[in-house]
């Protein structure tokens, strides 16, 4: 959530409904950039690139574990199978976190059932951890992103039936 100015700083912000409502605008309108600043949110967003930069005065800093390196498949090598039932995709480029800090456990694990606006994840961008929350509840029946390592927007999280 990212708070807005207004004269209630902390009853207004910006979540991640609106952020996709700003990316189908852009679309709508064939738009490739856009910049919202106002006091406290700084967002930019830039399609073609997917590039979203979000910067945030006093957002809580939650202690991230150090990237772990990518590894590549070998060659004729077939990806897995996607497992079956919705996607929740990343909203942003960052890295992803699949707990607050190294020495906790994970927000979810397969098998769990979520619920709408309960923390699933962290997605570091520019230094910064942003809690992103199930927009849907259900079951989740896979983990796909990798903890510490990087994911781009629109990039499927986790799959929940």
């Amino acid at each position: 959530m990212f708070p807005l100015a207004s004269s209630q700083p902390t009853n207004t912000t910006v979540d991640l409904k609106e952020i996709r409502k700003i990316v189908e605008l852009m679309d709508q309108h064939e738009l490739s950039y856009f910049h919202l600043k106002e006091e406290g949110v700084d967002l930019k967003m830039k399609k073609g690139a997917d590039i979203v930069q979000v910067a945030q005065a006093a957002m809580p800093a939650a202690q991230a574990a150090a990237p772990a390196a990518a590894a590549a498949p070998a060659a004729g090598e077939a990806a897995p199978a996607a497992p079956a039932g919705n996607a929740i995709t990343a909203p942003m480029v960052g890295t992803f976190y699949a707990a607050s800090s190294p020495d906790v456990a994970a927000f979810v694990a397969v098998g769990d059932t979520i619920s709408e606006g309960q923390t699933i994840c962290i997605i570091e961008a520019m230094k910064v951890m942003n809690e992103i929350k199930a927009e849907t509840s259900g079951t989740v029946t896979a983990i796909i992103a990798k903890d510490g390592e990087p994911v781009q927007f629109g990039d499927d999280l986790f799959q929940i039936s």
